[in-house]
């Protein structure tokens, strides 16, 4: 039903409120996920947002790469600081853990915020818009129909995922660890994939919302 909201005669400040509720959405779900589900808490999700945008921006801006290639490095990084920020902090439980994403969730942003090769508080400008083919995706309700695909195939993903074998043993997480552990499950590795997965959707909508 989202996806047909652009061919309606709708003001195009719905659009772009609409296109933010998308972001949103799909960086929700990684902490539906991850908290919802498997019973972490993470309040560093947003750093993730900003390396899978920052390196899109960078990338695209500085060095003329294109944006689609660039998504692919952003979730690499990503996944590469989500398994060092994990294996450091999902050992952890009770507020510990909340405290410790804090933390680096702070120190991440802040450590952006300073690098002069990604514009420090001011950002980066003139990142361009994304395009498939001939086709430029500059407007908002062109941007509005991909945001809204890649929110439905989220959706869809994290559903199977969760009626998955995989699913049933991150679902495990959240009633604790040894019950699951009886049963042969690894719940630090599954921790730390449930982690990694919330991290690439975070990744994505900041991919998208650099573009945007």
């Amino acid at each position: 039903v989202m996806l047909l909201v652009p061919a309606l005669p709708v003001p195009e400040f719905w659009i772009t409120q609409l296109n933010y509720i998308g972001l949103y959405s799909i960086v929700s779900l990684g902490l539906v996920l991850l908290t919802g589900v498997a019973g972490l808490t993470s309040f560093g999700q947003a750093a993730f947002v900003g390396v899978g945008a920052y390196t899109s921006a960078y990338l695209s801006t500085a060095l003329g790469i294109s944006p689609w290639l660039a998504l692919f490095v952003g979730l690499g990084l990503a996944v590469v600081v989500a398994l060092l920020l994990g294996a450091l902090t999902l050992r952890m439980s009770g507020h510990y853990l909340p405290l410790a994403t804090i933390c680096w969730g702070l120190a991440l942003n802040y450590t952006m915020a300073n690098m002069e090769f990604l514009g420090k508080y001011d950002g980066l400008l003139g990142v361009p818009a994304l395009s498939i083919g001939s086709l430029s995706l500059a407007s908002g309700r062109a941007m509005y129909v991909l945001i809204w695909i890649v929110a439905l195939g989220a959706a869809i993903a994290v559903t199977n995922l969760l009626d998955s074998r995989t699913g049933r043993a991150i679902r495990s997480l959240k009633n604790g660890t040894t019950m699951a552990e009886a049963m042969g499950i690894s719940t630090f590795q599954y921790k730390l994939l449930a982690f990694v997965l919330a991290a690439m959707l975070a990744a994505v909508s900041g991919w998208l919302f650099a573009h945007f």
